[in-house]
């Protein structure tokens, strides 16, 4: 593989069945109910996921002892329609971008990630599937509602 395909935007698209309103907010607002534990937390204990829905807001996380780790900062906030985050989540790393779009589709909300500005392949290649598993969990608690 070339480093140009090493280093390519993450595309990945889901269609959930809900208004866009609802799928922006459930992404946004409500991620702290379905954005997964564990293997997507920086706490072995999370209390909630900030996301301050204003340009210049931050996304973070908060453990059960008050800590904070920073996972974002929101460089764009277009609802129901569209964020960009600048995403740095791993201090190790050189941060890059997610945009999150949400159009209506078919009586539902297709949402299209595109994750891009990456300098590292392992970091793009740990993304590129960990975003099918947020993205799956995603899906299922707009199926579950």
């Amino acid at each position: 593989m070339s480093t140009t395909e090493a280093l390519a935007t993450i595309h990945k698209t889901v269609t959930v069945d809900a208004a866009v309103e609802t799928a922006f907010e459930t992404f946004t607002r409500r991620i702290g109910t379905w954005w997964p534990r564990g293997s997507h937390s920086l706490f072995d204990e999370r209390r909630e996921i900030v996301f301050e829905e204003q340009v210049g807001g931050r996304v973070y996380e908060v453990s059960t002892d008050g800590e904070e780790g920073e996972w974002a900062d929101v460089l764009a906030w277009e609802p129901p329609h569209r964020f960009v985050l600048r995403w740095r989540v791993n201090p190790k790393r050189s941060p890059s971008e997610v945009e999150v779009r949400f159009k209506p589709e078919n009586g539902g909300t297709r949402v299209d990630l595109e994750h891009r500005g990456w300098d590292d392949p392992e970091g793009r290649a740990n993304y590129d599937t960990g975003w099918d598993k947020v993205l799956g969990d995603y899906v299922g608690s707009l199926t579950s509602e």
